[in-house]
């Protein structure tokens, strides 16, 4: 081969080496950038969860209000209405209630729901507390059926779809979550509230439900997630920083 097309030839490998580190270099910076962002949408994240715990907190130690009415529900929402303390008076409608699956800090078993009439006119699914799985049966629950009844407990909203990776099946009674608008048409309630009431251990002293085991946590690691995107984003700025000084670095042919 002549020294001429020996020359060429260095010359194109060389050449298509550069394109290559120029498009290895773009890919880092581009990485830098989502990295760097993801990282500070974690810290806003972190941010707006703080906040949420600090509300909720706070309304776990507030005094207890009147349960929303017809004219609010259009307003009820998580960010502010979950966890709210709330008061029922009334009596617990002559309807079955409803066992949806609960894991709790006494184990596995079932919520048991039932269908409350406000004395202020609406409907309202109350959680009356915790079951164990081999305790489901109605004689191993106190009767309510027609009680007048004072409930104060945890406003908490509706839960659609199903839980635990199922979906409810109301012709085969499997409740998987508290879902209230599919619970009422299953139990021919009519119109019911967005929201059920988990009661409290006064409203529920047990044995049998045992009110009072809500279990109010969140589930904080935003933290973590955004050290590591950050990281990430600083190992990818290195390393095209790298390649940019090993460039800049190399001789230049005459």
């Amino acid at each position: 081969m002549a020294p001429q097309d020996e020359g060429c030839e260095s010359f194109q490998k060389r050449r298509h080496g550069g394109v290559a580190r120029v498009i290895f270099i773009a890919g880092l910076c581009l990485a830098t950038l989502v990295f760097a962002g993801l990282g500070i949408w974690q810290v806003q994240r972190r941010s707006w969860k703080l906040d949420l715990i600090a509300r909720v907190e706070q309304r776990l130690k507030a005094p207890p209000v009147a349960a929303p009415g017809p004219a609010q529900w259009d307003g009820v929402t998580i960010p502010a209405d979950e966890y709210r303390r709330v008061i029922l008076q009334g009596r617990y409608l002559d309807a079955p209630e409803t066992l949806t699956m609960a894991v709790t800090e006494r184990g596995p078993g079932f919520w048991v729901l039932a269908p409350f009439r406000a004395d202020a006119g609406f409907t309202v699914l109350v959680n009356r507390g915790f079951v164990p799985e081999g305790k489901r049966g109605l004689d191993e629950r106190r009767k309510v059926v027609g009680e007048e009844a004072r409930v104060v407990g945890l406003l908490r909203l509706s839960e659609p779809g199903g839980g635990f990776l199922r979906a409810n099946d109301a012709i085969a009674g499997r409740w998987y979550s508290r879902d209230v608008a599919v619970i009422a048409q299953a139990r021919q309630l009519g119109q019911v509230a967005p929201y059920f009431v988990d009661t409290d251990a006064a409203t529920e002293p047990g044995p049998l439900p045992q009110g009072g085991l809500t279990q109010v946590s969140f589930r904080n690691t935003h933290l973590v997630y955004a050290l590591t995107w950050l990281c990430l984003a600083l190992m990818s700025a290195g390393a095209a920083a790298y390649l940019i000084r090993g460039r800049s670095e190399e001789p230049s042919e005459s």
